[in-house]
């Protein structure tokens, strides 16, 4: 077996390490996670077999450049099963690939994790837009589940339902396995109600609105479309869809609506709202139609940056995000040192007007607050509940 790389300073950190609270740094609204030295570990897939070391990074994972994993595979920065390889070494399927590299997760909202219940063995929060829910993509500490372990202590946790990362609002956690499936037989047996509040374009129809419209979910481009039938009798794509709205006020300008999806389908209430016509009011995925993907965005200047010329070397960076006192050290191949995030996160994103308010069972029954946009100037027809 080959030893991890780097000096012998480096501690590298694998899913088993607990996040911490010294771990974060709040800077201008943001919540950012100290970058930190981590192995990553995938197993080739079938499909992966067969290629490089470097073709299989190179076309796999292209937030990286070729030369990048050239370099990496020399200086043993990617190991197959514990060795050291070439750089024209062949995958075979099943084998276990580490990536050792220095990590930069992307920032969130640096909105407080608000605890609502905490009993025996469910706890509720009320969650930031902006955060996942759990380790996912780029994101390990920088979720709910990461920072309710490193600033509250809580762990284990087993997240109920889920909310998008851009959503905000209720979230239900069983602390056991026990409960967990004692409320996945519930959501299975189609026992639960879900309730959202959303604000939207326009002033919203009066009086219940319901969309029965298959939704579509491209995982390719990130977002679902309505599917509804063309008239010749054959069934449209997608999967049933069911959603009740109801307007709660509207100031001619915009109005806040009551969202109940009977099914969840991804982005469900954001498309269905979409269908009728009255979008939620900043949700660029649905109300633009020229999206740009948030992993896609970035400077030229910053995506043109190679670490293997010195001249653009890490440490050569005039960056305010290089000083000493965020406590991390800049690691010359790295590639997005010496910036907290990582690159092509420019720091402009807000939440997404969406939150959930209220969760209800056979006989349990959860709510958060409403948020701060909700409440809507020179407010007309129907009052909020509180």
């Amino acid at each position: 077996m080959a030893a991890p790389p780097g000096g012998a300073g480096i501690v590298w950190q694998t899913p088993a390490n607990p996040p911490e609270a010294h771990d974060y740094v709040i800077r201008n609204g943001r919540r950012y996670v100290r970058p930190y030295y981590f192995e990553f570990i995938s197993h080739v897939k079938n499909r992966w077999a067969g290629k490089t070391i470097v073709d299989l990074f190179t076309d796999e994972f292209k937030g990286r450049s070729r030369e990048y994993y050239v370099r990496a595979v020399k200086c043993g920065r990617l190991q197959v099963d514990g060795q050291i390889v070439h750089t024209d070494y062949i995958v075979k399927s099943s084998q276990k690939i580490s990536h050792f590299l220095h990590r930069h997760e992307p920032p969130v909202l640096a909105g407080d994790i608000t605890i609502l219940q905490n009993e025996v063995d469910v706890v509720t929060i009320c969650k930031p837009a902006s955060v996942p829910v759990h380790p996912c993509g780029q994101y390990r500490k920088n979720t709910v589940v990461g920072i309710l372990q490193a600033e509250y202590g809580l762990t284990p946790l087993f997240p109920v339902h889920r909310l998008d990362r851009l959503v905000s609002g209720l979230l239900i956690f069983a602390k056991n396995a026990d409960r967990a499936e004692c409320f996945r037989q519930q959501i299975e047996a189609g026992l639960l109600q879900k309730e959202y509040v959303a604000k939207v374009v326009g002033v919203f129809p009066d009086g219940e609105q319901t969309v029965d419209a298959n939704v579509n979910f491209n995982a390719r481009e990130g977002r679902s479309t309505v599917e509804v039938s063309d008239g010749s009798g054959k069934e449209p794509n997608g999967k049933q869809a069911l959603t009740r709205f109801q307007r709660i006020c509207t100031n001619g300008t915009h109005s806040i609506v009551l969202c109940k999806p009977v099914t969840g389908r991804t982005h469900q209430i954001r498309v269905h709202l979409k269908h009728t016509g009255y979008p939620i009011a900043n949700d660029e995925l649905y109300l633009l139609g020229n999206f740009c993907p948030r992993s896609t965005k970035g400077t030229s200047a910053s995506t043109a940056i190679t670490p293997l010329d010195p001249d653009n070397s890490a440490a050569n960076h005039g960056s305010k995000d290089a000083e000493t006192d965020e406590g991390f050290d800049i690691e010359p191949m790295c590639t997005n040192c010496p910036n907290l995030a990582p690159v092509g996160y420019d720091g402009d994103e807000e939440g997404l007007w969406l939150h959930c308010v209220r969760y209800t069972g056979p006989d349990w029954s959860y709510e958060c607050p409403y948020p701060d946009w909700a409440i809507l100037d020179s407010v007309s027809t129907k009052k909020m509940k509180t």
